[in-house]
């Protein structure tokens, strides 16, 4: 495979960015506006894998999850993930064995008056940076599902938009030193992740994990007489609509991170589309055959899963492989996810109703890998796997920290008397179907 999507943009293209081309700023300012489908997906999904007594509560903590994260960051947390504006000091950087070393961005916060006077470039940044501090927040929500507060959800929001997303975003997006590793020493284009799969989807997931240690899991989930007890989703029509309006937005959400944080030719957008669908594709017929093979018919919630994953692994590498390989890689997302999600249930008795460590942490993952796998620039590979180590290494202690001091100040779990109400009735005093008899466990009785 010696052509790839990855052509940085001649140097008429990049002056058109540079520029602030209003053509090119029209398309761009398009696709972010598509990209909340993205957001709306995936709180449908995470709606209908959670229980029927718990489904308003989800969606409306979804929304207010979104809403705190983005008020948090405009406040917060834009000056540090910098952007970067022209004739301001954009970065703060310390030389290490001779290189700089681009660790926190120091530009004017979205409410500095200065913001307004931004490159169009740098604005379009911020607000696909906006989007994706509150896409981080809902996927830590899907896992706590049915027994985390919502208060508690949006503190966690609030706690990842200002002080770790920011970060995150400041190395990979910003600027810093993990997107510095092709300058100062020759990796690739040093590390790569256009459509988030690191910067949004690896950190929920990681966020996901910490989640469900501290809030453990559902009552009656985990029998001490038996093995794992089968809480299907409740509306598997929400999850499967939610999969296809995921797809409206990650179309649009890797093509226009190719465009902002790649600066990739204009003429590469239809490849970046087409791998984002062949991912997302692959891994659902695979996903479709594991699931039939194991239990003599498919499964429609752990296939609507692997087409998720696949969408994860486009993040990465949708805009730097060739469309053979965005198949290939999401084959494999298919193939693991499914049998993923019952070791970690069965075997390792986490409590994930949404599957988000399996979607979004280690299909993330794979999709980073795969990006350097595939990638036609000498050192790539080695690029990602410092910055997948940056992550297991660095953030997922960082939030485990966090997080278990957040619960201490604001506890996650709702109290075992709200668990069997439900949490519809429990924070929001009616249910997301009134004209219904809702379900209750045996194990409440």
């Amino acid at each position: 495979m010696n052509v790839s999507p990855l052509i940085q943009a001649s140097p008429a293209q990049a002056s058109l960015m540079q520029a602030g081309s209003e053509s090119t700023f029209a398309l761009i300012f398009v696709l972010l506006l598509l990209t909340p489908l993205a957001i709306a997906g995936v709180a449908l999904i995470n709606a209908g894998l959670g229980r029927s007594r718990s489904a308003a509560q989800s969606l409306l903590g979804c929304m207010l999850i979104v809403a705190a994260a983005v008020i948090a960051f405009v406040l917060l947390g834009s000056g540090l993930a910098g952007a970067g504006l022209a004739g301001h000091n954009q970065a703060a950087s310390f030389i290490l064995a001779g290189k700089p070393w681009n660790w926190i961005g120091r530009g004017p916060f979205v409410l500095d008056p200065r913001f307004m006077g931004a490159q169009p470039e740098v604005q379009l940044g911020v607000l696909l940076e906006c989007l994706a501090a509150g896409f981080v927040g809902l996927i830590p929500w899907g896992a706590g599902a049915d027994r985390w507060r919502t208060v508690a959800g949006a503190a966690a929001a609030v706690v990842l938009a200002v002080l770790v997303f920011p970060l995150l975003a400041h190395w990979t997006w910003g600027g810093g030193w993990l997107a510095q590793l092709g300058t100062n020493f020759g990796l690739g284009e040093g590390f790569v992740d256009g459509g988030g799969a690191a910067t949004i989807h690896v950190l929920g997931g990681l966020s996901a994990l910490a989640v469900i240690w501290i809030a453990g899991p559902r009552k009656g989930k985990f029998p001490r007489e038996g093995l794992a007890t089968a809480m299907p989703g409740h509306n598997v029509i929400y999850v499967l609509f939610g999969c296809l309006v995921a797809l409206v937005g990650w179309l649009a959400w890797n093509a226009a991170g190719a465009l902002l944080w790649q600066h990739a030719a204009l003429a590469t957008l239809a490849v970046t589309a087409i791998n984002t669908l062949l991912a997302a594709s692959g891994a659902l017929a695979s996903a479709f055959a594991v699931t039939w093979y194991r239990f003599g018919k498919p499964d429609a919630s752990l296939c609507a899963n692997g087409w998720l994953a696949g969408l994860v692994t486009s993040s990465a590498c949708a805009a730097v492989v060739t469309p053979g390989a965005a198949l290939f890689t999401g084959l494999v997302a298919g193939i693991f996810t499914p049998l993923l999600v019952e070791v970690l249930e069965l075997a390792l008795s986490i409590d994930d109703p949404t599957g988000a460590l399996s979607v979004h942490g280690a299909a993330g993952l794979w999709g980073l890998f795969a990006a350097g796998l595939f990638a036609p620039r000498a050192g790539q590979l080695l690029a990602q796997l410092v910055g997948m180590a940056t992550l297991l290494g660095v953030f997922l202690p960082l939030v485990m920290a966090l997080f278990v001091l957040l619960n201490r100040l604001v506890r996650f779990r709702v109290d075992s008397d709200g668990e069997r109400l439900g949490m519809d009735l429990h924070e929001l005093g009616g249910g997301a179907y009134p004209e219904f008899v809702v379900h209750r466990d045996e194990s409440y009785r």
